[in-house]
């Protein structure tokens, strides 16, 4: 779990909520016509702009920025490197033990097409068409997230313009003034609030996730070709090392 996408969503609404009560009146800071303009307008404009099939799959796309389930490319490097050896050593055939023990589904699929035999250019092209499904799953949950928090903010000023025409249609009665101000503020405040602390950083969340999985990915079609091919594990080892940075390169070798 990315301990840090939860640690930052909760302190975030933790010194929000702090500043607010230690200000006093925090229940002037509920309102449920600006909730209703604020997150009900954000949400029926996503379900314009989107099919509703996407819409649902959100939930996976956020469960995403919370939990990593992406393998560590030290690992890859260092389980393609023991396949290479194996197969090398004892045949392809060999693999299926490594297989029944392996929890990637993408570097299972590899090894089990190595096992049959399959041509190392049928390899790379059926997993390249599995990593591009995998790219457009992660890039429309970062591209509803970021829909999402350019249309908050923008309701959040709708609600704005709406507390106003109630407090301008309403001048002879101060009560009146009072409640449409409120709207006209908190509208703005609701929409600026979950924008900037859900949804665009959630966005921007998966998008790291993407970069990362596809840097994983990549690196598991380089080192099953190589396999499938009879590349040395040392020679597959550096081709699998290229694609780390400068820095992660030298963690590596310092291990």
């Amino acid at each position: 779990m990315d301990i840090a996408t939860a640690i930052g969503i909760l302190a975030g609404f933790v010194v929000v909520s702090g500043a607010i009560v230690l200000g006093g009146g925090a229940l002037m800071f509920v309102n449920v016509p600006a909730m209703l303009i604020t997150f009900g307008g954000t949400f029926c404009a996503t379900l314009v702009h989107f099919p509703l099939g996407d819409i649902v799959g959100i939930t996976g796309a956020v469960k995403r920025t919370f939990s990593v389930n992406i393998p560590l490319a030290e690992d890859i490097i260092n389980s393609m490197s023991e396949y290479a050896r194996t197969a090398r050593r004892d045949g392809v055939l060999a693999l299926e033990e490594a297989m029944s023990e392996c929890r990637d589904d993408f570097l299972s699929k590899g090894l089990q097409m190595i096992i049959d035999g399959v041509e190392r250019d049928q390899i790379e092209e059926v997993m390249l068409i599995e990593l591009n499904a995998l790219q457009r799953r992660n890039r429309l949950g970062a591209k509803i997230l970021a829909f999402m928090g350019d249309a908050a903010p923008a309701f959040g000023m709708v609600g704005t313009l709406i507390g106003l025409i109630q407090m301008l249609r309403e001048l002879e009665d101060p009560d009146a003034i009072g409640h449409g101000m409120a709207v006209a503020l908190l509208t703005t405040f609701y929409g600026a609030l979950i924008a900037n602390l859900l949804f665009i950083p959630l966005a921007g969340k998966l998008r790291k996730r993407e970069e990362e999985e596809e840097t994983v990915r990549r690196m598991i079609i380089e080192g099953c070709c190589s396999i499938q091919a009879g590349v040395n594990p040392a020679v597959l080892e550096d081709r699998l090392t290229s694609f780390l940075t400068p820095g992660e390169r030298n963690e590596q070798q310092a291990k």
